[in-house]
Parts: C-alpha cells; sequence; structure tokens
C-alpha cells in the first residue's frame, strides 16, 4: 500500500508495514510509526517524533527531514539507505548494519553512529558530533566535513578518503585505520591504537602519534606537532614537513626534513632501535 500527503500520529502509525512507498508525508506526536517494517521507501517526508525507524529491514529514505524530536531516529536495523538527508536529530543510527548514508547533513550530530557494522558514508557533514562513529567496525567513509571531538573510538577497519576532520583525541583505542588525502586537526591524535596507516594527508596535533604500534605515514605532512611519537612501537613514517619535536619512540623509522627538538629522556629506551634520518 502507498501512502501520499499523510499525516501519522499516534505510537506504531504504521507498524509493521510491508512494502510500499511513503510520499510528502509526516510523522509526528507518537513514537516508533515504522518500527519493525521491510522492504519500504520514504521520500520528500518529515520525521518529527521519537524511534521513527527501529528494527526495520530493507528501505530508503530520500529527501526527508528528521527534526530534532525525531531523536534515536535509526536503531538496530539492516540494509537501508539514506540520501539527501536533513537529519537534525541527535542519536542517529545506531548498532545498525549493512548501510550507506549519502549526500546528508547532520548538524546536531551528538551521539550519532555509534556501534555500527559494515557501512558507507559519502558527501557528509557532521558538526556538533562528539564521538562519531564510536565503537563502529567495517567503515568506508568520502568526502566527509567534521566538527567535533573524539572521533572514531573504539573503531576497527575503517577507511576515510578525502576528508576534512577537525576533532581532538580523534582514532584513540581503534585498529585498522587507513586515512587517504585527509586534513586532520587536533590534539592527540591516534592514543593506544594500533595498525594506522596514512597517505598524503596533512596532521596537526600536539602531543599526536603517541602510545601507538604499527603506525605508518606516507607522503605526510605533520604540522604544528610537538611531542610526536612518544612511546610509538614500528614506526613507518616519511615525513615532508619539519616535526616540532619528537619524543622517546621505542622503534621504528622516521624520515624527515627536521626536528625542532628530539627528546630521549628516558633510559630504558633503546635509542638505536629507532632510526632518524634527516632529508
Amino acid at each position: 500500500m502507498d501512502y501520499k500527503k499523510q499525516h501519522f500520529t499516534g505510537e506504531r502509525a504504521l507498524f509493521r508495514i510491508r512494502g510500499g512507498q511513503i510520499e510528502e508525508s509526516r510523522f509526528d506526536d507518537g513514537e516508533s510509526p515504522l518500527k519493525e517494517s521491510r522492504n519500504f521507501q520514504v521520500r520528500h517526508s518529515t520525521f518529527g517524533w521519537k524511534y521513527p525507524l527501529w528494527y526495520s529491514k530493507r528501505f530508503k529514505v530520500e529527501d526527508c527531514v528528521f527534526e530534532e524530536m525525531g531523536r534515536a531516529g535509526i536503531w538496530y536495523s539492516r540494509d537501508f539507505e539514506l540520501d539527501h538527508c536533513e537529519y537534525t536529530a541527535p542519536k542517529g543510527l545506531r548498532k545498525c548494519r549493512r548501510f550507506k548514508v549519502r549526500n546528508s547533513h547532520f548538524p546536531n550530530a551528538q551521539e550519532t553512529l555509534w556501534w555500527n557494522n559494515d557501512f558507507e558514508l559519502e558527501n557528509i557533514q557532521a558538526l556538533e558530533a562528539p564521538y562519531f562513529c564510536m565503537g563502529s567496525k567495517n567503515v568506508r567513509i568520502k568526502h566527509l566535513e567534521l566538527q567535533g571531538n573524539y572521533a572514531f573510538d573504539g573503531c576497527r577497519n575503517v577507511t576515510i578518503e578525502d576528508s576534512h576532520l577537525l576533532t581532538k583525541d580523534a582514532f584513540w583505542n581503534a585498529k585498522n585505520i587507513v586515512l587517504k588525502n585527509c586534513y586532520v586537526e587536533g590534539e592527540y591524535f591516534g592514543w593506544n591504537s594500533e595498525n594506522v596507516t596514512l597517505i598524503d594527508c596533512e596532521i596537526h596535533s600536539h602531543q599526536g602519534f603517541c602510545y601507538m604500534k604499527n603506525i605508518k605515514l606516507v607522503n605526510c605532512k605533520i604540522i604544528d606537532t610537538d611531542l610526536a611519537f612518544e612511546y610509538c612501537q614500528n614506526i613507518d613514517a616519511e615525513i615532508t614537513t619539519p616535526v616540532d619535536s619528537i619524543k622517546n619512540p621505542i622503534s621504528g623509522r622516521i624520515v624527515v626534513p627536521a626536528v625542532g627538538e628530539l627528546i630521549r629522556d628516558d633510559e630504558r629506551l633503546d635509542q638505536k632501535a629507532t632510526e632518524i634520518i634527516y632529508q
């Protein structure tokens, strides 16, 4: 059954629908309108109240608005797409699997995209976004503009390309991270993470790259960065700009034009285990 220019109110207004299209309609004044639904599309519509798309499968939402009270909008759902959406509500998209979000704007991305698996983001702007994508796995991202600290904490298997990230304490406690052609600005980049590769990136980070294992930088600019690589193991870094200071790396190889200050004041470390090549 299809619905057009409808105003849905009350709890579970279209609970467990199977198939159909919803167009130019509004959901408000009632929780969980499309809970447990399957195989449907929503276009040019507005979600104005809580929990609209929980436990749903195989759906597409296009040119829609999630208003501020449409919070906790998509949880526990799978196999879906969002395209050209204005997602104003906080706490969106949690514990979902196999989905794509494209060409969408998240102006209030508080607690958004937590604990998801197997998803793609493309052409996304996320603002006011602390802990963006926390605890998520198997993620591919292109053209993300992000403003919000603590991004990607605890993530696994993430590839990000052509993106601009303003976020301190980013990529903490993470594993298997690849950034290509990205700009990252924020203090304390990457602490306690493993298997992190940056290719053609520009990083601005006070005390970045510390307590890491298997960190690789290829043709990267490291600007306004001091006390870098403290207690890092197995470094393989090719840096094209001078670094303000490097402190107590454990092991590896760092190729760099110049270092403002090389600090080696931990007697426990074997200084020969880390090679600094000025080039």
